[in-house]
C-alpha cells in the first residue's frame, strides 16, 4: 500500500528533547515581546489617536466593522501588495526587496501552517496539499535567498561608493553627506547574514530529513532533493544536529528582531493598519481646550506627538528613500528626513526636547513638499512632526528674520507680502470684474490669493484666468479686498493660530456669500480650502484653474494649446501634483506635447518656495529651484509652463541666475491657454 505524502514532526525526537525546544523557544519569544512591550510603553507617553472623532473619518482605532474594513483594506494595499515599494525604485530596489519580502512571507506561512496542523485536532499537512506545499515553499526559498544576496551585493557596492572607493556619476559633496555610520553598514550586513543563514540551514535541514528518512515523494521540494543526494545518507543523529543548529540562528532572529532595521516587518504592519486617510496637505489643527490643558502649542517633546507617530519611527525600515528625495538635502541643506525619524525615536527615549534632537537649522529647512511623505514605504508622516514642532518653536518667539516679518504682515494686512487690502482689486481696474458685494450671480468664486493679487507675474496669470472663464461664459465673482491670506504660509512656518484667525474670516465670507465652488491659481490655496477649511465649517468643491479650464477645453469652450512636440516642458507643482493628485489636467491643456522631465506627476521636484520658505533666505548656491531648473531646461524645451505663482517666482528667479543669457519663456498654462484662443480669433 503506497504511503501518503506527508512528514512526521520531531523526527526521531525524544520527549525530553521536544520539551527542551519549547524551553528555548516560549523563552525567545518572551524576550522578543518584552522589548516590543518596551517600545509600546515608549509610544503610549504620545496623545491617544482621535483622528476618528474628526469629520472624515481619517483612522480607525476602536474595534468597529468600519474600523476592521479599514485595517484589513490598508495592510492588503500596504503590506501585502507593497504598493509604496513597487512605485519606488521600480527597476533596482523594488524587485529586491519584493523577493525578500514575498519568499520571506511565504516561508513564515509555511511555519505557521505546520504548527497549526501540529497543535489542532484536524491533520491536513498531507496528500495533494503536502506535494504542493514543499514544491511552493521549496521555490519561495530560493527566491528569497536570491533576494538576500542580491540586497548584500547591493549594500556592499554602496559602501564602496560611500567609503570613496568606487564612483558614480553624482557629485562627490553628495555621496559624502549621504554616508551612513558604518555601524548601520553592519547591521546591515548582520541583518542579510542572519536571514541568509537561515534560509540555507533551512535547506540543509529539509536535506538531513531525506537523507536520514527518504521517502518516495520526496520530488516535492527539489532543492532539498538535490543537496540530499549530493551529501548521501544521515544518521538520526546526524539529523538532530542538523536541527539544532538551524534552529539556533531561529532563535537568535527572534532575540534580536526588534532591535535591527527588520524589526519594521513587525512595526510596519501597525502603522499601515492605522493609517491616516488624511492628505498629506492636511496638517492637524490645534484647538484652545488643548491648549489650555497642556499649556502649549506644537511638540516640544515626544510626548506631544500622537501615538501612532511614535509607532511610525519604530516601522522606519532606515532605507533613505525620503532623504533621496528631499530637495534640502539635495541642494547641500542639513535636513535630512531620515535622521528626523531618527532623532526623534532617540529623543523619545531620552526625554530630549525635539528641536534639540533635530537641530532648528534641519527643522526650518524644510519645505513641506511632501516628498519624503510620498517616498516612505512604512507611510510615515514626516512634514506633520516637522510643522508640529516649528508651532512650538514660533509660540516660544524662536523664529526670527524675514520669516517673521511675513507673519506680522500676514497679521496686519492679511497679506503675506504686507501689501493693504485695498490693493486686492488693483489688478482688476478696468476688467469689469465681478464682485461678490456687488450681488452678482455666480457659480464659482476665483480665489485670486496674495501672490495673484501682489507679484507681477502671478498677476498676468489671474488676468489671464480672468479672461478665459469670461470668454466661456463661466459665472464667476471675486471677493475683491474682503479676500484674506488663507493662512497656509502662517501654519506650514508654525504659527497655527495666525491660520486660525485668517481661515475663520474666510469661512465667515463664504457663508456670507453662499459659496460652493472655488476656483483658484494657486495650489497652495488649493490644498488650505480644500483639504483644511472643513474643520473650521466650510463645505467646498475647490479646483486649481488647470482643472477648470481643462472641463472647458473638453466642452469645446476653449481651445487647449497645441506647442510644437519638445517645445514646451511642464513643472508640476509640488502641492498640485504630488499632495493633491493631479498632474493630467495640465498636460490636457498642452495637447499631452509635453518634453516631460525625468521628475514630473507625484514624483516632481520642489521649487523650494513651500513651507514658509518663500519668505526666508536662501544661500543662492543651495536653492532648489535651480536644480530643478537646471532639469527642466535640460529637457530641450524654450519654454516653462507652471501653474503656481510660487513656482514661478523660484523658477524665475533661478533662470535669471543659471541660464541669464538663455531665451527660455517662463509661462503659467492659464497664458499659454490665452494666447492659443486669442490666436484662434
Amino acid at each position: 500500500m503506497p504511503v501518503e505524502p506527508t512528514r512526521e514532526e520531531f523526527l526521531f525526537f525524544t520527549w525530553p528533547e521536544k520539551a527542551l525546544f519549547y524551553v528555548v523557544v516560549y523563552s525567545c519569544l518572551a524576550y522578543m515581546a518584552y522589548q516590543i512591550v518596551g517600545r509600546v510603553r515608549l509610544w503610549r507617553q504620545g496623545k491617544p489617536v482621535d483622528w476618528y472623532k474628526t469629520r472624515e473619518g481619517l483612522a480607525y482605532w476602536v474595534p468597529t466593522r468600519e474600523g476592521l474594513s479599514h485595517w484589513v483594506r490598508n495592510i492588503f494595499i500596504y503590506v501585502l501588495e507593497q504598493k509604496k515599494v513597487r512605485s519606488s525604485r521600480p527597476k533596482s530596489g523594488a524587485p529586491m526587496h519584493l523577493m525578500i519580502f514575498y519568499g520571506f512571507s511565504t516561508l513564515f506561512l509555511a511555519t505557521t501552517l505546520l504548527a497549526i496542523n501540529t497543535y489542532s485536532p484536524i491533520k491536513f499537512h498531507k496528500g495533494n496539499y503536502y506535494l504542493a506545499y514543499e514544491m511552493v515553499v521549496d521555490i519561495m526559498g530560493v527566491v528569497f535567498l536570491i533576494g538576500v544576496f542580491w540586497a548584500a551585493v547591493r549594500r556592499f557596492l554602496n559602501l564602496k561608493v560611500e567609503l570613496g572607493v568606487a564612483s558614480v556619476d553624482e557629485p562627490k559633496q553628495l555621496i559624502q553627506r549621504r554616508r551612513w555610520p558604518m555601524s548601520h553598514a553592519a547591521n546591515d550586513f548582520w541583518t542579510l547574514g542572519l536571514l541568509f543563514v537561515m534560509g540555507v540551514t533551512g535547506y540543509w535541514l529539509e536535506a538531513a530529513r531525506m537523507s536520514a528518512n527518504p521517502q518516495p515523494f520526496d520530488w516535492s521540494s527539489p532543492v532539498g532533493r538535490l543537496w540530499s543526494s549530493l551529501q548521501g545518507p544521515y544518521s538520526p543523529l546526524a539529523y538532530q544536529a542538523v536541527w539544532w543548529f538551524h534552529m539556533v540562528w531561529v532563535f537568535a532572529f527572534f532575540c534580536v528582531l526588534p532591535k535591527m532595521r527588520l524589526r519594521h516587518i513587525v512595526m510596519a504592519i501597525a502603522t499601515t493598519a492605522g493609517k491616516s486617510n488624511a492628505s498629506m496637505g492636511r496638517l492637524r489643527t490645534i484647538s484652545m481646550e488643548e491648549v489650555e490643558q497642556t499649556e502649549q502649542i506644537g511638540a516640544k517633546l515626544t510626548k506631544d506627538f500622537s501615538r501612532w507617530h511614535l509607532m511610525s519611527t519604530d516601522a522606519c525600515m532606515e532605507c533613505g528613500r525620503c532623504t533621496e528625495v528631499c530637495p534640502a538635502w539635495n541642494v547641500g541643506k542639513v535636513l535630512n528626513p531620515k535622521q528626523v525619524i531618527q532623532d526623534v525615536r532617540t529623543a523619545m527615549k531620552s526625554g530630549e526636547e525635539v528641536a534639540t534632537a533635530i537641530s532648528q537649522e534641519a527643522l526650518w529647512a524644510c519645505t513641506t513638499c511632501n516628498a519624503c511623505v510620498e517616498a516612505c514605504p512604512v507611510l510615515i508622516r514626516h512634514v506633520d512632526l516637522i510643522v508640529d514642532v516649528r508651532r512650538n518653536l514660533v509660540s516660544e518667539g524662536q523664529l526670527s528674520g524675514s520669516a517673521a516679518t511675513m507673519l506680522r504682515q500676514t497679521a496686519s494686512t492679511s497679506n503675506a507680502w504686507g501689501q493693504p487690502a485695498n490693493t486686492r482689486e488693483d489688478w482688476m481696474k478696468g476688467l469689469g470684474i465681478p464682485l461678490c458685494r456687488d450681488e452678482v450671480p455666480f457659480e464659482y468664486l476665483f480665489w485670486v490669493g496674495c501672490a495673484g493679487a501682489t507679484d507681477p507675474g502671478a498677476i498676468k496669470t489671474t488676468k489671464a484666468v480672468a479672461g478665459l472663464l469670461a470668454k466661456a461664459g463661466v459665472k464667476f465673482a471675486c471677493l475683491g479686498r474682503e479676500e484674506v491670506c488663507t493662512g497656509d504660509p502662517a501654519r506650514r512656518i508654525g504659527e497655527e493660530f495666525l491660520f486660525q484667525e485668517k481661515a475663520q474670516l474666510n469661512v465667515s465670507a463664504f457663508e456670507k456669500y453662499g459659496v460652493k465652488k472655488v476656483v483658484t491659481t494657486c495650489p497652495h490655496c488649493m490644498n488650505t480650502l480644500k483639504n483644511e477649511y472643513g474643520d473650521f465649517g466650510a463645505d467646498l468643491e475647490v479646483f486649481h484653474h488647470t482643472q477648470l479650464l481643462q472641463k472647458l477645453v473638453s466642452k469645446g469652450e476653449l481651445l487647449a494649446v497645441k506647442p510644437v512636440k519638445g517645445e514646451v516642458t511642464l513643472h508640476d507643482p509640488c502641492y498640485l501634483g504630488r499632495v493633491n493628485d493631479e498632474s493630467d489636467a495640465p498636460r490636457d491643456l498642452l495637447s499631452n506635447l509635453v518634453a516631460e522631465p525625468e521628475h514630473r506627476r507625484q514624483k516632481t521636484l520642489c521649487c523650494g518656495a513651500g513651507g514658509g520658505r518663500m519668505w526666508m533666505e536662501e544661500v543662492p548656491s543651495q536653492r532648489p529651484s535651480n536644480r530643478r531648473v537646471e532639469e527642466l531646461v535640460s529637457t530641450g524645451a524654450t519654454t516653462i509652463a507652471v501653474g503656481c505663482p510660487f513656482c514661478r517666482i523660484m523658477l524665475g528667479d533661478s533662470l535669471k541666475q543659471t541660464r541669464p543669457n538663455d531665451e527660455i519663456r517662463l509661462l503659467d498654462l492659464a497664458e499659454m491657454l490665452q494666447e492659443a484662443n486669442s490666436s484662434a480669433e
